[in-house]
């Protein structure tokens, strides 16, 4: 692509649209002087990957326009002036009684269009758009507490590993992108966030039984242990969100939330894969995360336990606040 006369839009041509990029020499990320247009081009670079992890799903867009140094902004709506080949999809928010239409992806095109919006993170419902209230991903967040270190977080990572392979659950792990690790399971979709939730809680449970002195799954923040790692079950839940693989992160360095092989966890810490670093790593692999669609676990075993739980008087935590 030639380079552009300084301020003046570049037009990006992606599968047969073109969008211009306004702007594309701001700096987005000062410490490492990446720009607007650096992060299109990662994003190209990464376009099938990228596109797999958002595709059908509603996307809560977190966009910086002015760059880290300034504001951050939680976008749900798509705004108007959108091009008219944008797809959305329409969520009702019980709470205000209130819809918004949220992007939904279906090609490279649409991930070019958010970052020319500013977008620098992309964060997808765990359910799609043929039924948003039917979740058909299973999220494990391994959510380090402030003195947690990534040794534990790779413990606990561990175990998960262990029960999902008892279990005959595939778990497709990436780094969060911050401090901890995320790991992803496709289940069908026939059921509600509310028993999706407690199947991730009984997992959770399973979890901190196996490694009670890594893990915990104390509900309120302020009882955990500060160098403890929480299995956050709550991302489960209806309107919780969390960066999709390949999103890069609003952190100085352009950390990107990359997916890694269970045999990387031992060797890998976060600040390998930026912005920067991650183009040749994909072009080396691809997509990690390519045969997520066709490895479906059912979530029978999970509900099972958590009946368990509850025979056993085991007190379940209270519903988390709506994301809204």
């Amino acid at each position: 692509m030639a380079a552009a006369a300084a301020g003046a839009a570049v037009p990006i041509e992606v599968g047969g649209r073109t969008v211009r990029v306004s702007h594309p020499d701001r700096v987005y990320f000062p410490a490492t002087g990446a720009t607007k247009l650096d992060l299109v081009r990662y994003y190209l670079a990464v376009g099938d990957g990228i596109v797999r992890a958002l595709r059908e799903r509603p996307c809560m867009l977190h966009r910086f326009p002015d760059g880290l140094a300034g504001e951050k902004v939680h976008q749900k709506r798509v705004p108007r002036g959108a091009p008219p080949w944008l797809q959305t999809v329409r969520v009702h928010f019980p709470r205000y009684d209130r819809n918004a239409d949220e992007l939904c992806v279906t090609e490279l095109a649409d991930v070019i269009w958010a970052v020319q919006m500013s977008t620098v993170e992309f964060h997808p419902w765990n359910s799609r758009r043929a039924d948003v209230e039917k979740p058909d991903e299973w999220r494990i967040d391994l959510d380090p507490m402030p003195d947690c270190g990534w040794d534990r977080v790779r413990r606990v990572a561990g175990v998960v590993h262990e029960i999902l392979d008892e279990l005959g659950a595939v778990g497709w792990p990436k780094t969060s992108g911050g401090r901890g690790l995320h790991v992803y399971v496709r289940i069908p979709p026939a059921h509600g966030f509310a028993e999706v939730r407690r199947a991730a809680l009984a997992f959770a449970r399973e979890v901190e039984r196996r490694a009670p002195d890594d893990a915990t799954t104390t509900w309120w923040r302020r009882d955990r242990d500060p160098a403890a790692l929480f299995v956050d079950y709550n991302q489960n839940a209806r309107d919780h969100t969390m960066a999709a693989a390949y999103s890069v992160r609003g952190v100085p360095t352009a950390r990107v939330s990359a997916p890694i092989r269970w045999d990387e966890v031992d060797q890998v810490v976060p600040d390998d894969f930026t912005l920067e670093t991650m183009p040749a790593r994909y072009r080396r692999l691809g997509d990690l995360h390519a045969g997520i669609d066709d490895a479906v676990f059912d979530l029978a075993p999970l509900l099972a336990w958590a009946d368990r739980d509850d025979r056993d008087g085991i007190a379940a935590p209270p519903e988390p606040e709506r994301a809204e």
